[in-house]
């Protein structure tokens, strides 16, 4: 049983996204952001960056989300049955930091071998134009487009990359989702957010899906989660859900898996940008 239509899944394919799709009551929500919030208040006021690379990997709570029945049953009307979860980060403005993610799609430096991704992005917080939530330019998921590396700080961006071509904004939607729900795109679609300009955090939660017949095809091995059904392909090594928050065996797993997983994804940059450290 999936929990998109028939319908929803062929305006997914045509588009290139679908939204909203309700995962979480607005009282779970809240309390999601809560346990985030729990976890800044002990880092200083703001997620350690090391922690927001497949952060569902060293806090229980996080692989739950990851594996909620409802999120993979929508993501499963999309991608088939069996199911491996890439990567998981947050996206988190503060009101007034000028934060923002340049037109851009996920694919350019990801490095798999095909375009059949989709990322679940859930909203902890409400993600409005005030806000600035996520902006996707529809049918642009056909086609791989020449990104250059800007490597703006305030670019929320590994390497800042951006779209080497005009994109037109009114051609753009917004997609306003409220706390619980969520929004699925195309690994391909051009996409990106202005700065929160509202009094309050506009947070989301992006979790990364990919089939198992999924390789990766640039750098050294790679590795991701099985989340449903089975994995036949052995193309990933596989991840262990995490045994308790921080759990020091996690950490260390966890370390060497980010390591790997940045490899790939600068492979080719002109600088280091915002590598983390491990």
């Amino acid at each position: 049983m999936t929990a998109l239509s028939a319908s929803a899944v062929a305006a997914y394919r045509e588009r290139g996204y679908h939204f909203p799709v309700p995962v979480f009551t607005a009282e779970e929500a809240a309390a999601l952001h809560d346990r985030l919030r729990a976890i800044e208040a002990r880092s200083g006021g703001r997620l350690e960056r090391w922690m927001n690379r497949k952060p569902h990997l060293i806090f229980p709570w996080l692989d739950a989300v990851v594996r909620n029945p409802k999120v993979l049953d929508a993501v499963e009307a999309v991608l088939g049955p069996n199911i491996l979860c890439w990567n998981s980060q947050f996206f988190a403005k503060q009101p007034g930091d000028g934060s923002f993610v340049s037109w851009h799609q996920d694919a350019t430096y990801w490095g798999l071998s095909e375009p059949d991704v989709v990322t679940a992005w859930i909203a902890f917080t409400p993600s409005t134009p005030e806000s600035g939530c996520m902006r996707v330019v529809p049918g642009t998921h056909r086609s791989q487009i020449k990104h250059t590396d800007t490597f703006d700080e305030k670019n929320l961006l590994t390497r800042g990359q951006e779209v080497a071509a005009k994109v037109d904004d009114r051609e753009a939607v917004d997609v306003i989702l409220r706390p619980g729900e969520m929004s699925l795109h195309h690994v391909l679609i051009v996409h990106g957010s202005n700065p929160n300009a509202s009094p309050k955090p506009r947070v989301g939660f992006a979790i990364r899906y990919i089939p198992t017949y999924v390789r990766q095809i640039v750098g050294e091995a790679d590795c991701a989660s099985l989340v449903r059904g089975v994995d036949t392909h052995g193309h990933f090594e596989l991840e262990s859900p995490p045994k308790s928050e921080l759990d020091p065996a996690d950490v260390e797993r966890h370390r060497r898996m980010i390591d790997r997983q940045q490899k790939i994804l600068y492979t080719g940059a002109a600088r280091p940008g915002r590598r983390i450290p491990v």
